[in-house]
């Protein structure tokens, strides 16, 4: 297996970058979970619930784009602890709110976080592995979405048969308190990566600095724009489902608490195939290809879910690919931001990349919650992923390929 042939260092980043983000899937993906308890406790319109949603992610782009710049200045291990620690206490902060305006407040601060901890966490994992494993690596660490994903799933279900939904909610939102003992074992156990430590010396040498805003200079912009429009397709696609799925599942399927514990545990699992699969192939396909591949499955599997008028069974059934295909999706894109832009600007330009779309993207639940006022809400799910897997088809058209690009620090002269 290939995990043999890294060096213990990088095990102990893979580690750290794992828990790190499976942690931030656990933060964000319980509210999905909780849309309808707060429906029902609060009279809290669609709508409402998915502005905070969006006020999360928008927040989050912004923080991301920032740990990104603060990454090439500060270290990417620093800034790692930072974002974990800010989203840990504003999850936990979430718990105490009494009206969806303070949850929209304490889930848009804990976005800062989020957004933060994927962008310096990517570049860390992908300065830190040889250019023929940093797809399956990077992809590696991806895949602990799911698994947080399926840890909120699980406690949600948990929580709510022993304690009584008016205080559950919180209870699951106090969870969050335990994401910060990662920070201990990043402290104890992860150095900057050898890239950025050259980078930074030449840096000095030189007497220049790594200025964010070299990210739309001629002969970088264009990449920064399709890279950014990629980054929305994916993501304004993947939070129009799975934010509104539980809520779909329950509302228009009139599934019970357990039952839709059950179909999203299947969507969970086939997300964690997907992410594997799709990090080997990654490495094998290219970026570009497996994109799109990825990108066309999800998008017809996301029309036969919410569209078509098939079983409660056959809905099961699908779950597993629909899964595999939606999440799968993002994991080469860690490798790929990293690999587009140089040293002294990688993680300006994977921030700003990522979570343009991202801020773009979470546009998205909001739409589908006030398209939901007209239309079923499964096709406004539909409409929304459709649109949005056609744009990853096109930025991938127009971006170069990069697969196997070796890392360097180099930096421009100095003029």
């Amino acid at each position: 297996m290939w995990l043999r042939e890294t060096t213990p260092a990088e095990r102990k980043t893979l580690v750290a970058a794992f828990a790190g983000y499976g942690i931030d899937a656990f933060d964000y993906m319980i509210y999905t979970f909780m849309i309808p308890t707060f429906i029902t406790i609060w009279a809290m319109t669609k709508a409402e619930a998915g502005y905070i949603a969006t006020g999360a992610l928008i927040t989050s782009a912004l923080g991301g784009w920032l740990a990104g710049i603060l990454a090439d200045k500060y270290g990417r291990v620093r800034v790692l602890q930072w974002t974990v620690l800010w989203f840990s206490f504003f999850t936990v902060l979430s718990g105490f709110t009494q009206s969806p305006t303070q949850l929209l407040i304490t889930r848009a601060l804990q976005g800062f976080g989020f957004g933060g901890e994927w962008s310096v966490g990517s570049v860390l994992i992908a300065e830190m592995i040889s250019a023929r494993h940093r797809g399956k690596a990077v992809g590696l660490v991806q895949s602990s979405w799911a698994v947080g994903w399926g840890v909120s799933a699980m406690a949600f279900w948990a929580v709510y048969a022993l304690v009584d939904a008016q205080q559950a909610w919180r209870v699951l939102f106090w969870l969050g308190a335990l994401p910060a003992l990662v920070i201990l074992y990043i402290r104890r156990n992860i150095n900057e990566p050898t890239v950025y430590r050259e980078t930074r010396a030449q840096l000095a040498r030189s007497g220049q600095s790594s200025n964010f805003l070299l990210i739309f200079k001629p002969g970088v912009l264009r990449v920064t724009v399709l890279a950014s429009l990629l980054a929305m397709g994916m993501q304004g696609a993947y939070y129009a489902v799975t934010t509104w799925l539980p809520t779909y599942l329950k509302l228009e399927r009139h599934l019970s608490v357990l039952n839709t514990s059950g179909y999203l545990l299947v969507l969970i699992a086939g997300s964690f195939a997907g992410y594997l699969t799709s990090a080997w192939l990654s490495d094998r396909l290219g970026r570009r290809r497996c994109f799109m591949l990825f990108a066309i499955c999800a998008g017809v599997l996301v029309t036969c879910y919410t569209q078509l008028p098939i079983t409660d069974g056959a809905m099961m059934v699908l779950g597993f690919p629909l899964g595999f295909f939606l999440s799968g999706i993002f994991s080469g894109m860690g490798a790929y931001l990293t690999e587009l832009f140089p040293s002294h600007i990688r993680g300006s330009g994977q921030g700003f990349c990522y979570n343009f779309g991202r801020a773009i993207g979470s546009i998205f639940p909001a739409l589908v919650g006030t398209m939901s006022t007209s239309m079923p809400l499964g096709t406004a799910i539909g409409y929304m992923a459709a649109g949005a897997y056609l744009i990853v088809v096109v930025a991938c058209l127009l971006l170069p390929e990069t697969q196997g690009r070796e890392l360097t620090a180099a930096v421009p002269e100095a003029a």
